[in-house]
């Protein structure tokens, strides 16, 4: 049996000062022949002894202070605990029996730390066309234009219609949501406990997704218009909430004016020509065509109708990031004061389909925008494993699909990503978060948005086939596991919807007033937002089996028990209540009827009792 070793890089266990670095280790044991701090100052092993400096109930704290590196942004450490039979190490991920790989290492990056101000956050992802039709007279009207190429014409519909399929009238369907109808539903928002708003792009495009960008600079007009979104950011400040916006920089529309594939554009930028067809076009360069023709084109993930920019072009660095009146600066600054940008598929973007000096590029990303403001919080869109960017000099966070969404859909959906069947255990659950988490610096681990689905995804409820009772416990580690929490728009009130285009439905208004899920929803972010546990507390396993875990947040004296049952019956669980520092205390149930996981009264808290699996938090 492993003993107990515990280490975390919260205020109660790690600081930093001038450079030193100051950590606390606790043990159930305090006989240990040798309790040792491993790092790597000059990438060799240097092993420091550390002191016993207290106790807390039956644990021994010891304590050892050390520079950070000076050598490299990171500096990365283990401990090794003697005794006469035999060595443990603790790493990121729990105790071991060797030395562990460097790459699950406790890390800190003492130069490039995320905003704190992000694990603060409760986040909704907006899809502004399907939210909320705010302003009817600037909705896309039938015969307005064509989509693909000039193939395919809009399709105006009402608000709540069925979505048509991915290979039909997907991206050219129009329901009218817009800059005014978010603003107008400012006070839901608040009054369900929402304090970030994540914005898909905004920018002016012929899509409904408006992932295929035309002007930068401009709002879509059937959004609205640039001053409508900087009173839209203003209110959003005003009621001390924060505002992310969508940047789409690995790719443009074939329309937009550089390219102009169309022809279409070109009174838009003085009679120059766009670069399709024109190998003598000034933006010839800003894209990658074949050296001998000027219509063959690097198209992103070969769709033609997304053709990739050319990072290697000096001028594409300008209007992106480089520049004082940079894309990415100019929404920072006044009048809009955005407070972070969202990168779409920035692992590809780059010089050329290989993305080659992709992490330069991302650094001169979060460099521009740090430059411009430093509290900005730049994230990044990922698929899968993103531990590459998020060591703190590229991205805060990442869309946590690999350590979050992942692991949930397939313990609780039996789906992975791809929606094929994948059937795992708590245990596996367990091991697949831990992994995640150890990879990546704990403040970075803090400022990952974590989701249960987005709008690349399909619902999750959807993907639970309308199971309530799992979709509580996925609600419930959204609000209590590390990371930063993210709703997609509509699931307080239970929308569904298939893969991608059925998940971006319409807002169901109306059904927030009788909808049993908004004051689930309500209860678990008020949990979120009042207990700074859950914000920034450690996170320490008490209890797994293959149905069930039992974890607590911990920051100083606030505790908070999460336990999660998959079974079908109740369980009677001694929880180890020693390893948070204390011999007894009492739960105090802290959600509503129906969300919280402990019959009504107050039981000892080693005497902790779950129900079913519809009853899922405490």
């Amino acid at each position: 049996m492993k003993p107990f070793i515990f280490h975390a890089q919260t205020l109660d266990y790690f600081h930093e000062k001038d450079g030193i670095l100051t950590v606390k280790l606790m043990t159930e044991r305090s006989d240990w022949n040798r309790v040792l701090l491993r790092h790597e100052p000059d990438n060799e092993e240097y092993l420091l002894d550390m002191s016993k400096v207290g106790t807390e109930g039956r644990l021994t704290v010891w304590q050892i202070s050390f520079p950070v590196n000076s050598d490299r942004d990171i500096t990365h450490y283990v401990f090794k605990l003697v005794d006469s039979k035999g060595q443990h190490w603790l790493d990121a991920r729990g105790v071991h029996s060797r030395v562990p790989s460097r790459e699950f290492h406790f890390k800190f990056n003492a130069h490039h730390r995320p905003p704190s101000w992000v694990s603060e956050q409760v986040f909704y992802q907006i899809f502004p066309e399907r939210f909320c039709n705010g302003n009817p007279s600037i909705s896309v009207k039938t015969g307005e234009y064509r989509l693909k190429e000039n193939t395919l014409d809009v399709v105006v519909k009402e608000w709540g219609d069925s979505v048509e399929g991915h290979n039909g009238t997907g991206a050219a369907e129009f329901f009218g949501g817009d800059l005014v109808g978010i603003y107008n539903k400012l006070d839901y928002l608040q009054e369900l406990g929402i304090t970030a708003l994540y914005l898909n792009p905004i920018f002016q495009s012929p899509s409904n997704h408006k992932y295929d960008t035309t002007d930068y600079y401009k709002v879509d007009p059937h959004f609205g218009t640039n001053e409508e979104f900087a009173a839209l950011s203003s209110d959003i400040h005003a009621r001390d909430m924060k505002i992310v916006l969508d940047a789409v920089f690995n790719h443009t529309s074939v329309e937009h004016p550089w390219f102009d594939k169309l022809k279409t554009n070109s009174s838009n930028l003085k009679s120059e020509k766009g670069a399709y067809g024109h190998s003598d076009s000034p933006y010839h360069d800003y894209y990658f065509f074949e050296p001998s023709d000027s219509t063959q084109y690097v198209g992103w993930k070969g769709i033609s109708s997304l053709p990739v920019l050319n990072f290697s072009n000096e001028a594409v660095r300008d209007h992106i990031y480089q520049s004082e009146e940079s894309v990415i600066r100019h929404w920072l600054k006044a009048p809009y004061h955005i407070d972070g940008w969202r990168f779409d598929v920035i692992h590809m973007l780059g010089e050329g389909e290989g993305a080659y000096n992709n992490a330069h590029y991302v650094k001169a990303f979060r460099d521009s925008a740090k430059d411009e403001n430093s509290e900005a919080y730049i994230l990044g869109e990922h698929f899968f494993e993103a531990s590459q960017w998020l060591q703190g000099e590229q991205e805060d966070g990442s869309m946590n699909y690999y350590g979050f969404a992942h692991p949930v859909r397939a313990l609780l959906a039996k789906q992975d990503i791809a929606y094929e069947p994948i059937n795992i255990d708590m245990f596996a659950f367990s091991d697949w978060l831990a992994e995640a988490r150890a990879m990546v610096p704990w403040l970075n681990q803090l400022s990952q948005l974590n989701q249960l689905d987005s709008h690349d995804t399909a619902r999750f409820l959807t993907l639970l086939n309308g199971d309530e009772a799992k979709q509580k416990l996925a609600l419930t580690l959204l609000f209590t596991y590390v990371g930063t929490p993210c709703l997609y728009y509509g699931t307080e009130v239970g929308l569904e919807g298939g893969q991608d285009p059925d998940n971006r439905r319409c807002f169901p208004w109306g059904s927030e007033q009788t909808s049993d899920w908004f004051a689930c929803h309500q209860a678990l972010i008020s949990l979120r937002t009042e207990r700074r546990s859950l914000q920034s507390g450690a996170y320490l396993e008490l209890y797994c089996d293959a149905e069930t875990l039992v974890f607590a947040r911990c920051l100083g004296r606030e505790k908070t028990l999460v336990v999660l049952n998959l079974s079908n019956k109740a369980k009677s669980l001694a929880l180890p209540v020693w390893m948070l520092g204390q011999e007894q205390g009492e739960l105090v149930a802290l959600c509503a009827s129906g969300v919280d996981a402990f019959p009504r009264g107050e039981p000892s808290i080693d005497d902790a009792l779950t129900r079913s699996a519809d009853a899922h938090a405490g």
